[in-house]
């Protein structure tokens, strides 16, 4: 099945990829390796902000990092131009603006693991990092980077 099949039974729209917010790409690939920059949540076109532990509770906190695991899924569809080129996503990184005593950033981090592995089934399984942190740019909840393999461009 394709994965934009998969997408659409899903009912999500890939949104357009968006654009750097300072001195960076989105995306960087070397070989067949794709390098994402990281995606904060964002909630109705706007940074979704707060700290987890404090204003947002995990549940919110998941939901965010699904919404950007879509956001990462449009970046890497316009940098490869085909989902289906996707071999294996390697490695997720996740930063969680979290309180000194949330200690759940593994759950949050769930909200975008358990989306690519839906999306992409074994090939979405990936390694991971979830760390808690006391901010990110403008003020997000939650910020997710992503190494992807690709097959070659025929």
């Amino acid at each position: 099945m394709s994965v934009y099949d998969t997408l659409a039974r899903l009912g999500i729209e890939l949104p357009a990829a968006g654009a750097p917010a300072a001195a960076y790409v989105m995306a960087a690939q070397t070989g067949n390796t794709v390098f994402l920059s990281g995606h904060i949540a964002r909630k109705d076109g706007k940074p979704w902000v707060g700290k987890l532990g404090d204003q947002l509770g995990t549940e919110e906190g998941k939901a965010a990092a699904r919404a950007i695991a879509i956001d990462l899924l449009a970046t890497l569809h316009a940098h490869v131009g085909d989902l289906n080129r996707v071999t294996r996503i390697v490695k997720v990184m996740s930063l969680v603006n979290s309180t000194p005593d949330f200690t759940e950033q593994h759950l949050v981090t769930n909200g975008c693991s358990e989306l690519l592995a839906e999306v992409f089934g074994d090939k979405g399984k990936h390694a991971r990092s979830a760390f808690g942190v006391a901010q990110i740019p403008l003020g997000a909840c939650v910020e997710i980077e992503m190494i992807v393999e690709v097959q070659a461009a025929q």
